[in-house]
């Protein structure tokens, strides 16, 4: 689940692994977008729509 906290910071739901964490930076990939987040995951999102309707549940791949 992707959504924004209350500061305003775009924040990581893992639901399996009941983990959330911010995410530190963006990178546009061939298939989407790959979200860096704080503890050093890399999760790649296909086809999100621009802007973000926040929350929204999403699937994603874990890179790293």
């Amino acid at each position: 689940m992707l959504r924004q906290d209350s500061t305003g910071k775009l924040t990581v739901y893992v639901a399996k692994k009941d983990l959330e964490e911010e995410v530190i930076s963006q990178t546009p990939s061939e298939n989407g977008k790959i979200f860096t987040l704080n503890n050093g995951w890399q999760l790649e999102f296909k086809d999100l729509d621009e802007p973000l309707k926040l929350p929204q549940t999403l699937e994603a791949r874990r890179l790293a």
